[in-house]
């Protein structure tokens, strides 16, 4: 029997498995666009593969993502390369370019959600398609515009219910301020080159910024013994000025934050502002989400120089926390008429009857003819408020046999009178 890929998984409501389950996953993201959706941002789906430059310039020729070939790409027919989006920003930043958003109102505000693919080896919270619900404000370089964007991402996990946040804030400043870090950090690690991992000798000289979130032990109790200092301590006038602006609007906003000086962002086009949203109770690794400004992304990708903001929340990170809390998902609405054929000439029947009343009520049916006792029992099973049998008897007199399951109450409504007695619910007529 041919399974599917390790490390992807199967969404659905059984799922023995609490992070794949399809009402979890609902839950997340309609919580996520109804709070989007309030503060006028807009839904965009964009393909999940692009050409791999627009991605491998969205991620930085420099990350894991790159440098360990983490992005699935291939090469279609027409020998063009082609990648899966291994994040959604870059997607969006083209998307904003292609179809002239630049003339629309500014910050366009934009926000999706979907499958995200890494080439990672698989083991226990990591996936090679895992889920995001991603949010950018691109066209402003106002502060504001940074602390709504957190403000959001904390109203999303205060609706699903999650409790135990801890937002913290830090900065990567300007283009100069990152050069003058770079150097400091070069000259700090040099003497430490041999004890580093492969990875981050390489970063040395290239984006020496990155051995600072090095998942390696070794790299990181290097980090400890040299006492680095923070990026903050390098921020420019401007930078440091718009750091604390951002600070200045959450604290207005009733957003709780830490300042944390070792948020970094390695990639070139990052700028100012950084953040991240933790959880203490999903483990070490407890970020459930992050973001930052990046106001040089849409330059890489041959735009003009749009100033943007957004974040990304990880679907699968956040149905953990969910479950640590025993936030108690909302279970899906059971079926309001359970309809029973009780011969086989009523099985259409029973369905014309059901297209009638849907969507207006939910109903369901059972598609092989039932004894009155099992349909009985299958109605229970689905905890349907009434059940309704059909069978020669009803059908020659143009009604069905309607008991309600909580009550007991048991009578024959005729066809036409059925949307009144289940509900009534205005404008229904059979």
């Amino acid at each position: 029997m041919l399974t599917s890929v390790p490390g992807t998984n199967d969404v659905f409501a059984q799922s023995k498995e609490y992070p794949f389950r399809e009402p979890v996953f609902r839950y997340i993201t309609q919580t996520a666009e109804q709070v989007l959706r309030s503060s006028g941002a807009q839904m965009i789906h964009t393909p999940i593969f692009e050409y791999a430059e627009v991605l491998q310039k969205g991620v930085g020729v420099t990350s894991d993502i790159v440098v360990k070939k983490e992005m699935y790409t291939f090469e279609d027919r027409g020998g063009r390369v082609l990648g899966l989006r291994p994040e959604p920003t870059a997607s969006i930043v083209r998307a904003y370019n292609q179809h002239g958003m630049k003339v629309w109102p500014q910050p366009v505000r934009l926000f999706t959600w979907g499958p995200i693919f890494r080439a990672e080896r698989h083991q226990k919270g990591r996936y090679k398609q895992f889920h995001q619900v991603d949010y950018e404000a691109l066209g402003s370089a106002d502060p504001l515009v940074d602390a709504e964007a957190i403000a959001l991402m904390v109203q999303i996990y205060r609706a699903l219910g999650l409790k135990g946040l801890e937002v913290k804030l830090g900065s990567v400043g300007d283009p100069e301020d990152r050069v003058r870090y770079n150097d400091y950090l070069r000259g700090l690690f040099r003497p430490y080159a041999q004890g580093l991992s492969e990875d981050s000798r390489v970063r040395l000289e290239s984006n020496p910024m990155r051995i600072l979130d090095s998942k390696s032990e070794t790299d990181q109790r290097i980090v400890a013994e040299v006492g680095v200092r923070p990026m903050l301590e390098f921020l420019g006038l401007e930078a440091r000025s718009f750091h604390e602006s951002v600070a200045g609007y959450l604290e207005k906003l009733g957003v709780p934050f830490t300042v944390d000086p070792s948020i970094v962002r390695g990639l070139d086009y990052y700028v100012r502002t950084a953040w991240e949203v933790h959880h203490s109770r999903i483990g070490a690794k407890s970020a459930l989400g992050g973001g930052g400004r990046y106001d040089g992304l849409s330059e890489m990708l041959g735009g003009p120089r749009v100033p943007g903001v957004g974040w990304g929340i990880g679907i699968e990170r956040v149905a953990i926390a969910l479950e640590q809390e025993g936030v108690e998902i909302p279970a899906d609405p059971a079926p309001d008429l359970y309809l029973v054929p009780l011969d086989e000439a009523a099985k259409l029947e029973a369905l014309q009857i059901a297209q009638r009343l849907r969507p207006a009520f939910r109903v369901e049916m059972a598609y092989a003819p039932k004894s009155p006792r099992k349909g009985l029992e299958e109605a229970l099973k689905r905890e349907a408020r009434f059940v309704g049998l059909l069978g020669e008897a009803e059908r020659a007199r143009g009604v069905v046999t309607l008991k309600h399951l909580e009550t007991g109450d048991q009578r024959e409504v005729s066809w036409e009178a059925l949307g009144e007695a289940l509900g009534p619910v205005p404008g229904v007529r059979l």
